[in-house]
C-alpha cells in the first residue's frame, strides 16, 4: 500500500486533501493531489520514474517548450513515485506555437546521439549510449535492440537481416543530434487554457529531429498549422517520406512488443518494403 504520509514529507509543503485517481495511463497509477500530479507504481518502475524526470528536466532546461515541473521522485516503502506540478490542461490550443517551439527544442544539439542515461519508451527499456554515428546508434540501439527483444519472445520478421544490412544506405549519415521528446504522439501533448503548448511523458534523447516528426504521423492528431510552423524553421528533408517510415518502424516494433496484434503486421510490412 502507498504510504502517502511518508511521500508528503518529501514535498516542500503537504498537498491539501486526499489524492484523487485519474485515468489516462496504461503503466502507472495517477492521481491529482492538491497542486501536485502523483504517479505511483511498484519498485520495479523506480528507474522509469527517474528517467522520466531526467527527460522532463532536460527539456525544461532548454526553455523551448513548457513541460510539467519535476517536484520529487523516489521510493517510499514498496512504492516508487514521481510528483510533478499539476497543470490545468485542455486538448486544443496554439498548434502553430507548438510547431515553432518544438523546432526550437530541436535546435538544442549535442556532440553525440543518445542521452545521459538509458530510459524507457513506454514500458520498454531504451538504451542511450553516447554514440557519434547516427547510423550506428539507430541501427544498434533502436532497431536491432527491439528485434532482439521480439526474438526473445519467439517473434522474428522475414527479411530483417537484409533490412539491417541496408540501413546504412537508408539513413542520413550526419543529421544534427537534436534533443527530442522521443514519444511524440498526440496523447503526450496538451495546452494550458491560454493556448500555451505543453509536452509530457517524454522518452527524451539526442537523435535526428525527424524522429519526432515521424512519430507525429503515426497516429495523427497534429494539425497542418503545427507542421507548417515547424517547417518554417526546419524545412523537410528531401527523403522525408521514406525516412519517416523507417523511424516509425521503431515505434511499430515497440508496439508489437507491448501489444502484438496488427502492429506485428505493420512492422513486417515496413521491413519487407526496405529489405
Amino acid at each position: 500500500m502507498t504510504d502517502l504520509t511518508a511521500i508528503a514529507k518529501r514535498l516542500p509543503s503537504a498537498p491539501s486533501g486526499a489524492p484523487r485517481p485519474v485515468g489516462g495511463g496504461c503503466i502507472h497509477s495517477s492521481y491529482v493531489w492538491g497542486d501536485c500530479f502523483l504517479k505511483t507504481n511498484d519498485l520495479s518502475q523506480s528507474d522509469n520514474f527517474a528517467t522520466e524526470a531526467a527527460g522532463l528536466e532536460a527539456i525544461a532546461a532548454t526553455g523551448a517548450i513548457r513541460v510539467p515541473e519535476v517536484i520529487v521522485h523516489g521510493i517510499e516503502g514498496e512504492t516508487a513515485f514521481l510528483i510533478l506540478e499539476r497543470l490545468k490542461l485542455v486538448s486544443s490550443g496554439d498548434e502553430a506555437a507548438l510547431g515553432e517551439q518544438l523546432a526550437i527544442l530541436h535546435s538544442h544539439t549535442a556532440g553525440a546521439f543518445g542521452f545521459d542515461c538509458d530510459n524507457f519508451i513506454g514500458a520498454t527499456p531504451q538504451p542511450n549510449p553516447r554514440t557519434t554515428s547516427w547510423v550506428e546508434f539507430f541501427t544498434e540501439h533502436r532497431i536491432r535492440h527491439l528485434l532482439r527483444l521480439l526474438g526473445d519472445r519467439g517473434l522474428r520478421f522475414a527479411g530483417s537481416d537484409d533490412f539491417l544490412r541496408r540501413l546504412p544506405d537508408l539513413l542520413p549519415p550526419d543529421p544534427p543530434a537534436s534533443l527530442i521528446h522521443g514519444d511524440l504522439w498526440a496523447g503526450n501533448k496538451a495546452f494550458l487554457p491560454d493556448g500555451t503548448p505543453v509536452l509530457f511523458d517524454p522518452a527524451a534523447h539526442h537523435a535526428d529531429p525527424e524522429c519526432d516528426l515521424a512519430m507525429t504521423g503515426l497516429f495523427g492528431g497534429f494539425s497542418a498549422r503545427f507542421h507548417d510552423a515547424y517547417r518554417s524553421v526546419h524545412p523537410a528533408p528531401a527523403d522525408e517520406h521514406d525516412r519517416h517510415e523507417i523511424y516509425r518502424l521503431y515505434h511499430l516494433l515497440n508496439h508489437a512488443l507491448l501489444f502484438g496484434g496488427s502492429y506485428i503486421d505493420q512492422a513486417g510490412a515496413v521491413i519487407s518494403r526496405f529489405a
